[in-house]
Formats: C-alpha cells, sequence, structure tokens
C-alpha cells in the first residue's frame, strides 16, 4: 500500500513536470524556469511525510504509543534508516523498525532518482534551447 503511494506520487510528480517544464522562458527569471521542480520536491517529500504519518498511526493502532507524536517521530527516525534508538518498540513488534527502514530507504531512492531524471531532462531542454538560439543568431557570438 506504501509503496504503491510513493509509486503514485512519483508518477504524478513526472507527469507534472512534463506538462509544466519546457524551454527556458524568456525574461521568465531563474524561479520561472524551476517552479515545475520545485513544486515535484515538495510534492515528492510530501509523499514521504504522508508514510512518515501512516506507519505513525499504524504503531498507534498496535498499542506500541500512546501519543501521536511519538509515533511519528518514532517512524520518521525508522522511515529515513537515521535509527537513533532513544524510542525502541516491544519485542512483538521490534522488526516493524527495519522493514520501515528498508521502505524508506527505497521510498528515498525512488525519489532521488525521479528527481535526478527531472535535472537531466531540465538541463537537456535547456542545453537544447542555448543551441538553437545560438545556431540562429540569437545567442552570443
Amino acid at each position: 500500500g506504501l509503496l504503491a503511494l510513493q509509486a503514485a506520487a512519483t508518477y504524478w510528480s513526472v507527469q507534472f513536470y512534463v506538462r509544466q517544464a519546457g524551454p527556458e522562458l524568456p525574461g521568465g527569471g531563474l524561479f520561472a524556469n524551476v517552479r515545475p521542480l520545485l513544486i515535484v520536491m515538495i510534492a515528492m517529500m510530501l509523499g514521504n511525510f504522508i508514510q512518515i504519518v501512516i506507519w505513525g498511526v499504524l504503531f498507534i493502532c498496535l498499542g506500541e504509543f500512546s501519543e501521536f507524536y511519538e509515533a511519528v517521530y518514532h517512524s520518521a527516525v525508522n522511515l529515513t534508516s537515521l535509527g537513533y534508538g532513544d524510542v525502541v518498540m516491544s519485542a512483538r513488534w521490534k522488526l516493524m523498525g527495519p522493514l520501515e527502514a528498508a521502505n524508506g530507504v527505497l521510498m528515498f531512492g525512488m525519489t532521488s532518482a525521479a528527481l535526478m531524471a527531472i535535472l537531466q531532462q531540465l538541463i537537456k531542454v535547456q542545453f537544447e534551447a542555448r543551441r538553437q538560439n545560438s545556431h540562429s543568431g540569437k545567442g552570443p557570438h
């Protein structure tokens, strides 16, 4: 379920970027040209945060935590594979930590790969736009 959530967030983010991005906008400034990338980054991080919250709610439902903050904190430490170890689950559910960490490594890896693909596309589009401008006589000589 959570893998599907992140896959959907990644797919939506890439589709959004493809629809929004284009050649460098003349006079658009840096923000106008990078805005779709920023939106995608925020959306993908939001997808990761939602997963942290869902895992935290699961830990509460399993009876491991009574406070939402503590459950979400423990989940964030697991998903990011930070592994402080200051909050530990009972022996019965202890293996949920490594399972969530493995899920987090996969999710952050997918997020990083998607962002890298988008950055490569952004570089390619801008490079091609500059090359066309220099060949048409519009660019610097």
